[in-house]
């Protein structure tokens, strides 16, 4: 008799076992569900974002759910190190994302998804204790007062192949302002080459021995891994509009016309573009364009944007270090440049 009991009291309880689980397990996802924002990609033109601003405290995660509503998206958080997620249409994906510090995050897109791609961008405000972010040193464009929109045309350009290491045999003889860090920032190589031009020190140098140590000047600023990262920045920030070879001709922007300083219409008390004046990105091949621009005027052009270009805005994105990178990668198109034949 006992043992018949023992027997139904166990099939009972594995019974009510069995139709518990499922409750239980729903009841543990809505109870959980609270802490997860669903977070839908659309591409800017229908609508971007379902949410493009999020509250948060130091040190607790953000649950994200997300799904693309159309196209492939991606989604990645501005000045950091941690690991940007693909969205694919039809999938939900999760991430959680911890931040040690208050202040103003950006999140964005990480995949072109259109022309508008640079808009799909949203914040992350994070409140508690905790050191706060520093706020950005003042670009040195602004400093220098540069009119980053627009950037002056080289006067003169070599007209043979520069040498960065046939540059370095005249290391010596060029002048201390000339490999000082300020004067690489501030200075782009066609003016700093006519200031070494006038240098009676270096009269018996031919222009393209001077052109050779400019170059050489350039290279010190860098190394391999700083270039190697530039170019990865470029291939997947910057190369769907400005080419993969820098010539304006990305996918993004090869129908538009092409760029005249004169045919700007921004509303300059506004971040918002008036819809008007998307041009083709300066080709970057032709020396004449990056030899006549300073490092200064590429960093404010990257934070800052084009202001009725097109070109969007970095500086919430990259770090002062990428944006360094960047930069000594963009120089690459001019010096390469001037290995071809019909240089003006």
């Amino acid at each position: 008799m006992k043992k018949e009991f023992l027997a139904r009291f166990l099939v009972i309880l594995f019974i009510l076992i069995a139709v518990a689980i499922p409750f239980a397990g729903q009841w543990l996802f809505s109870r959980n569900k609270t802490d997860i924002i669903e977070l839908h990609a659309r591409m800017p033109e229908n609508g971007g974002w379902s949410i493009d601003q999020i509250d948060a405290e130091v040190n607790e995660p953000i649950h994200l759910r997300m799904t693309s509503d159309d196209v492939v998206h991606g989604i990645a958080i501005g000045k950091s190190d941690l690991p940007g997620v693909d969205i694919f249409p039809g999938e939900f994906v999760e991430t959680t994302f911890v931040f040690d510090r208050p202040g103003q995050y950006t999140f964005y897109c990480t995949r072109w998804c259109g022309p508008n791609h640079w808009r799909m961008r949203g914040t992350i405000d994070v409140s508690g204790e905790g050191r706060p972010l520093q706020p950005e040193p003042q670009p040195l464009f602004v400093t220098l007062d540069i009119d980053i929109d627009s950037p002056p045309i080289a006067e003169t350009v070599p007209t043979e192949q520069v040498s960065a290491e046939r540059g370095a045999n005249f290391a010596s003889l060029l002048p201390t302002y000339a490999i000082d860090r300020t004067t690489y920032l501030s200075t782009s190589p066609a003016v700093l080459w006519m200031r070494l031009r006038a240098e009676s020190a270096l009269s018996n140098l031919s222009d393209q021995d001077i052109w050779d140590a400019v170059a050489w000047i350039w290279q010190g600023q860098t190394t391999p891994a700083n270039l190697e990262n530039g170019q990865r920045l470029y291939a997947e920030n910057c190369a769907a509009c400005h080419g993969e070879t820098g010539k304006g001709d990305g996918v993004m922007a090869r129908n538009n016309p092409v760029w005249d300083p004169g045919n700007h219409n921004m509303d300059k008390s506004s971040d918002s573009f008036t819809g008007e004046g998307f041009v083709r990105p300066r080709d970057f091949s032709d020396p004449k364009n990056l030899l006549g621009t300073s490092s200064a005027l590429l960093e404010g052009k990257i934070i800052r944007g084009g202001m009725g270009t097109g070109m969007p805005y970095w500086g919430p994105i990259f770090t002062s270090q990428q944006i360094e990178d960047l930069i000594s990668y963009l120089f690459t198109f001019a010096w390469d440049a001037t290995s071809e034949a019909n240089l003006d």
